[in-house]
């Protein structure tokens, strides 16, 4: 997908470039995807239908979303699953602009935290990655669930 262009860094101008504010995900349209897991063998599955439900309701989509969404939805879930709790959920819609990942765990309390001072090949980039993908992300809490999501450009 590459780095975001101009215009995506306008509308990120009050976002360091791997933070995650605590702020409401954007409005979405269409068919959401949903799905709940409880452990991480599952994410397998939610790939498989994920890759037939973005060319469904995102037309538009090409490989580099597919693969970014892809990854992003891995990295959110395996992230739930292992500091949030589970059973983890898993939501994607349309937004104006593209796709928004919206993954929820069962601890409210803790934001997502995008590993400072670590060497890359102890892992924990997850986030980092996630954020070089996106033109938006955040964080929020509703219904005592913490939601961490992020928003997928469509090419």
């Amino acid at each position: 997908m590459g780095t975001p262009g101009a215009d995506d860094a306008d509308r990120n101008e009050d976002m360091q470039p791997d933070s995650w504010p605590r702020r409401s995900r954007p409005a979405t349209t269409g068919p959401p995807y949903e799905a709940e897991i409880t452990d991480a063998r599952q994410l397998r599955t939610i790939r498989s239908r994920l890759r037939s439900w973005l060319p469904a309701n995102a037309p538009e989509a090409d490989e580099d979303l597919l693969d970014g969404l892809l990854l992003a939805v891995d990295e959110l879930a395996a992230n739930g699953l292992r500091h949030g709790g589970g059973p983890v959920r898993v939501h994607a819609a349309r937004t104006a602009e593209g796709v928004l990942i919206d993954v929820s765990d069962a601890d409210p309390e803790r934001g997502p935290e995008p590993a400072v001072g670590r060497d890359p090949a102890l892992g924990g980039m997850g986030l980092h990655l996630v954020a070089h993908l996106t033109t938006a992300r955040g964080w929020e809490v509703l219904d005592g669930r913490k939601h961490v999501w992020a928003c997928l450009p469509a090419r």
